[in-house]
């Protein structure tokens, strides 16, 4: 599935694993997968094909290692006419796009590609089995979510606004860390100081 000389070129202890989406706009109705939906990239609702897209970085270099296309699923997993004209395979079902992040993730770490973390934008971070999996294969996360999302905190007996948990964390429990090098020099992000913050506050 992965190229032989990949981890040779790029693998690296501080390997992290990317997922995101982009769209590709276009005209018809034609294109597997093509209908009107929110394109990041254009900022609107367009026309188009979205696809989910995971991404290896580490300090030695990045990139695209896998790539799924997202099928709608009322106009077109749902649509034997359209799968047809397009030559969707009768076995492909629909899948949310946190779901093909998982299966992408899976095939990677059962490809022997070691990462530490796996980071994503909050279309991603609302996916709750998207966590547990990252949980059960014992990866760490950085997954945009929501302020409005609920965690679970007190040993999972109470759900709380993400945001709410957020400022119940103490000055100490936050400090800035590189998010590497941009144009202007290196970037600073702020986040808790641990892979998850204490277990009787809970995490987000």
């Amino acid at each position: 599935m992965y190229a032989p000389t990949f981890l040779e070129h790029l693998g690296a202890e501080d390997g992290v694993l990317i997922v995101d989406e982009t769209g590709f706009l276009k005209k018809g109705t034609a294109s597997a997968g093509v209908q009107r939906q929110y394109i990041g990239t254009a900022g609107r609702i367009e026309n188009t094909q979205v696809g989910v897209f995971l991404a290896y970085a580490s300090s030695r270099g990045r990139a695209l290692i896998d790539r799924r296309l997202y099928l709608p699923d009322a106009s077109w997993c749902q649509n034997t006419e359209r799968r047809t004209r397009a030559g969707v395979p009768d076995h492909v079902e629909f899948a949310t796009k946190p779901t093909l992040a998982g299966q992408m993730i899976t095939a990677a770490l059962d490809a022997g590609i070691g990462a530490s973390w796996v980071t994503g934008v909050e279309a991603y971070g609302q996916g709750p089995h998207l966590r547990a999996l990252l949980e059960s294969r014992g990866i760490g996360y950085v997954l945009a979510v929501a302020c409005s999302t609920r965690v679970r905190v007190s040993q999972g007996r109470t759900a709380v606004r993400a945001d709410a948990v957020a400022d119940r964390l103490p000055a100490s429990a936050w400090h800035r860390q590189s998010a590497g090098a941009g144009a202007k020099g290196r970037a600073p992000t702020t986040g808790p100081g641990s892979r998850s913050a204490p277990t009787d506050i809970g995490t987000c």
